[in-house]
């Protein structure tokens, strides 16, 4: 297959995506994902199996109603069952009322679940395939037939899973889809697999692996520049076990590696906020070093790597990150150098200048003491600003106590007294709340808020505690990150001590401070 031949995406994000552990979709939210597919430019959306629940016969009634311009929907079955009609099949009437111009059919290829999965035989099996498909031909829907099992299948008896793709083709398949459906081929095998298949059989052949060896989009590479013009996979590689095929890196890979014509560029630059799309929309958090989409995926640690690309910016990065909307992000850390302190600080719209050293070598004493700083860009920039010239803290932390009190059966209750100084003005209040940290933050506020009133708009919105040294037990000590929010601007602050409460003062008034600092609260309230 050449670059200049039509290659059709398949995503069935939808159906085989939500077979993820720990990954339910609600038909709102498959609508919502159908759209977003659509917009990418996605040949074919498998919307779900309508046969086996009404949450996906639901779909297929409201996305008649969404209008679509680049996508297909298809709805997903089997074939007939085993000494049944057709027409007597209660799947495949589902599939008929779900009404969709395209059919996806799944049959055995494999003897073994021929014989002791359905529990027929051989020649049954290929009259519920042959049967099945021209039962939708006739009424004239775009049938893909999906050879489940095929490789394992054929490495069992090899004339047996030939003869399942002939019973498709003959009764009038668009499109065969070769199915490594345990997903341990290897990508030579698939490729010598569709070769075969395309000399044997004049049909558009296509390929769905999965991804339980680690070569799902290897071995979708394979298929494709052996002749397969269909891929099926899922997005963020969502899927059963280990997922399906990953599109997002398939996608990027065939166009700006292989020069396969797949997307628009204008398409391929929005790959990155649809790979996060689906991820919100699906409650999964992202891989931060997904392939080619991930936060980290061009982030750059080593002082000798960011000094290189300050210079020539693809000397550490195999593509331009932008060509599928990523960007790239410098992180400072003990194995940081001068370099990344500056162009770092020039990210947030800060300037080093003389301070790149001290900021640096503050940087390697916090996180030899267990601070960790690439994911607490607030407590970096508090870092910068701590190091001006005339910098002047907006509050200072005279002392804290914090109670924790649990009496009897009923539940514990804590309470936080602090003294603030503000200038010249010491403040003395005290607060209760559902926990420590949310004690000390109310009695923080309580004390801020008449010199800052702007400090009503920023809200804690994350909490995350990791222990630093798990060896030491109870006596470890815990790394907390918090992360606030004023409106859609969010930072992370971070804090270190053996004491817990300790550790989240020390975010929690990065984070406060932080947001003093870029307001216009900087100086008190007259």
């Amino acid at each position: 297959m050449t670059p200049t031949m039509t290659l059709r995406l398949y995503d069935t994000t939808l159906r085989d995506g939500t077979q993820r552990e720990g990954l339910s979709l609600s038909v709102e939210d498959k609508v919502k994902i159908a759209g977003a597919l659509d917009r990418l430019g996605v040949n074919y959306i498998e919307g779900g199996w309508p046969g086996s629940n009404p949450k996906d016969a639901e779909f297929f009634r409201r996305i008649h109603a969404t209008p679509l311009v680049n996508a297909k929907i298809a709805a997903f079955g089997s074939t007939r069952r085993a000494g049944m009609r057709c027409e007597d099949d209660p799947s495949l009437r589902a599939l008929v009322d779900a009404d969709t111009a395209v059919v996806t059919l799944v049959g055995k290829s494999s003897a073994l679940h021929v014989e002791r999965i359905l529990e027929t035989t051989r020649e049954e099996n290929l009259r519920m395939i042959g049967e099945s498909v021209a039962f939708f031909k006739r009424l004239d829907r775009e049938v893909i037939y999906d050879a489940e099992h095929f490789f394992d299948g054929y490495r069992l008896d090899g004339a047996y899973a030939l003869d399942t793709l002939a019973a498709a083709a003959a009764a009038g398949a668009d499109c065969l889809v070769l199915c490594d459906t345990n997903g341990g081929e290897l990508p030579d095998v698939v490729a010598e697999r569709v070769h075969e298949v395309r000399a044997a059989f004049p049909t558009p052949i296509g390929i769905h692996p999965h991804d339980d060896a680690g070569l799902g989009v290897a071995n979708g590479l394979a298929a494709v520049q052996a002749g397969c013009v269909q891929v099926q996979g899922t997005i963020n590689g969502y899927g059963e076990r280990c997922g399906n095929l990953d599109l997002v890196p398939l996608i990027a890979t065939l166009q700006l590696k292989l020069g396969y014509a797949v997307l628009p560029a204008a398409s391929l630059r929005r790959l990155t906020e649809v790979s996060q799309f689906v991820a919100a929309v699906s409650n999964q958090h992202p891989d931060p070093h997904a392939p080619y989409v991930g936060r980290s995926a061009f982030a750059h640690k080593g002082g000798i790597h960011v000094a290189a690309i300050a210079k020539v910016a693809d000397s550490y990065q195999h593509i331009d990150p932008a060509a599928v909307g990523n960007e790239t992000r410098i992180v400072v850390s003990e194995v940081a150098g001068r370099r990344n302190v500056r162009l770092r600080a020039q990210a947030l719209g800060l300037e080093a200048g003389e301070r790149e050293g001290a900021v640096l070598q503050r940087i390697k004493e916090l996180e030899h003491r267990g601070f960790q700083f690439e994911a607490a860009d607030g407590s970096f920039e508090m870092l910068l600003r701590r190091e001006s010239p005339g910098y002047r803290a907006p509050f200072v932390l005279e002392d804290f106590t914090v109670i924790v009190e649990k009496r009897g059966g009923d539940g514990s209750r804590a309470q936080a007294t602090v003294r603030l100084r503000v200038g010249d003005e010491m403040m003395h209040t005290a607060s209760e709340g559902d926990g420590p940290v949310n004690a000390l933050d109310r009695a923080v506020r309580k004390a801020l808020l008449p010199h800052y009133p702007a400090l009503a708009e920023v809200h804690l919105v994350d909490y995350k505690v990791r222990i630093v040294d798990e060896h030491l037990g109870t006596g470890a000590r815990p790394r907390v990150i918090i992360e606030s929010a004023r409106g859609a601007e969010r930072w992370s602050t971070v804090g270190c001590s053996e004491n817990i409460i300790e550790a989240s003062w020390l975010a929690l008034c990065d984070g406060l401070e932080l947001a003093l600092l870029r307001g216009d609260g900087s100086a008190p309230a007259s």
